[in-house]
């Protein structure tokens, strides 16, 4: 069956996109979940609307993220554990303390952009990359040091 996607999914393709799926796929995922339509002629030239538009809230969406690339390219966060033996926290550093250490100097990112794959939970300085927008990305670095007691 032949259907539009209506928004960028991962497996298949960019809003607009015309792909052939199982029936069974379309009928009961993408469809019901507001991801594709039907490959109809009237559904072709709505989509086509839909995608100018979205071409124009990309286009923006790069720019505020250029902009922001320059001011978060090369910043530094640091963030102060309790460290047990072999210099291993006690809990550990998630994508939310480095969110709230950023709010701290004035920077406003949300935490879906952070690429943190699992929580930090050893001392040391990290590299980790911010997903400002789809091709552009930022990278932070993240010091974890010792709390003094």
């Amino acid at each position: 069956m032949k259907v539009i996607l209506t928004k960028d999914v991962v497996a298949l393709g960019e809003i607009g996109s015309v792909v052939e799926v199982a029936r069974g796929y379309a009928r009961n995922y993408l469809i019901p979940q507001g991801l594709a339509l039907e490959a109809t002629r009237g559904n072709l030239a709505q989509v086509e609307q839909v995608k100018a538009r979205y071409a124009e809230l990309r286009a923006k969406e790069q720019e505020s993220a250029l902009a922001n690339l320059a001011q978060l390219e090369g910043v530094s966060v640091t963030i102060a554990q309790r460290v047990g033996e072999g210099e291993r926290l006690y809990g550990s550093v998630t994508a939310a303390m480095i969110i709230t250490a950023l709010e701290a100097q004035g920077f406003n990112i949300d935490r879906r952009q952070l690429d943190l794959p699992e929580p930090i939970k050893k001392l040391g300085s990290y590299q980790v990359p911010v997903r400002l927008a789809p091709e552009v990305k930022a990278e932070i670095t993240v010091a974890v040091v010792a709390e003094a007691e």
